[in-house]
């Protein structure tokens, strides 16, 4: 028999089946309550689970286009941030380096500056005028010689005069003593002084720091900068040539 091409849409029948039948009563078809008919199981083939795996997973794609672009965006982000670091590297070498030498140069300016403090010497005149109270009692005992400043009379003194041809013994008499007469005498007395002296001088002062209470403060002030100043300058040294990290 040749094969027999289906058409779609259109039922194809056999030679067979076409020639007259002899016709066959057919009893109305009796209506039953039937129950309601259950859906076959559906059996999956390999072919419709492969359907169902690539719908499920049909969100890979996309999600790994955006992954790729963001990943490229980034990458050139720091390619192009290192580009500029490596631009201005050697300007951020200098800056470094200037800002390690200010800030050197900075806290060592303090820590000399507050050694020095602590070093120093208050050194001034200071100007005294006033009067100062003097009172006390002098006592005198010694022998001097006085000097007449007039003539002086004295009446009623007994003298003695030798003479070649008269002499004169204990007579009383008046002698004037002239001016400018010199006579040793003896002086034991008191003699009570009650003055005001002036004075004017000036009284020079010399204070050590280091003797008073600043000392503390400084030394204090030179801890607190220490620690900074030896991080940028391991081998500073004290005025007296002494290493200050120590």
């Amino acid at each position: 028999m040749a094969d027999l091409k289906k058409v779609p849409g259109k039922n194809v029948q056999s030679p067979l089946a076409q020639l007259p039948h002899k016709a066959v009563p057919v009893s109305p078809p009796v209506q039953e309550a039937s129950p309601k008919p259950q859906q076959p199981a559906k059996l999956e083939t390999p072919k419709g689970h492969a359907r169902a795996a690539a719908r499920a997973y049909n969100f890979g794609p996309p999600f790994w286009t955006i992954a790729s672009i963001l990943s490229l965006v980034i990458n050139l982000i720091l390619i192009i941030a290192l580009l500029a670091m490596w631009a201005n590297m050697q300007k951020l070498s200098q800056s470094i380096g200037g800002a390690m030498n200010m800030g050197n140069f900075l806290l060592g300016g303090l820590y000399t500056n507050f050694e020095k403090m602590d070093r120093a010497h208050i050194t001034t005149n200071i100007p005294v005028q006033t009067e100062i109270p003097v009172k006390f009692d002098l006592q005198l005992n010694q022998q001097t010689n006085v000097v007449l400043s007039q003539d002086v009379t004295i009446n009623n003194a007994l003298v003695t005069v030798k003479t070649g041809g008269m002499n004169i013994t204990n007579a009383l008499t008046t002698i004037v003593l002239p001016e400018g007469t010199n006579l040793p005498v003896f002086l034991n007395l008191t003699v009570p002084v009650d003055q005001k002296v002036p004075v004017t001088l000036d009284v020079a002062v010399d204070i050590p720091l280091e003797k008073t209470e600043l000392h503390a403060p400084f030394v204090g002030l030179q801890d607190v900068v220490k620690p900074f100043y030896c991080m940028l300058n391991p081998g500073a040294l004290r005025m007296d040539n002494q290493p200050v990290c120590k």
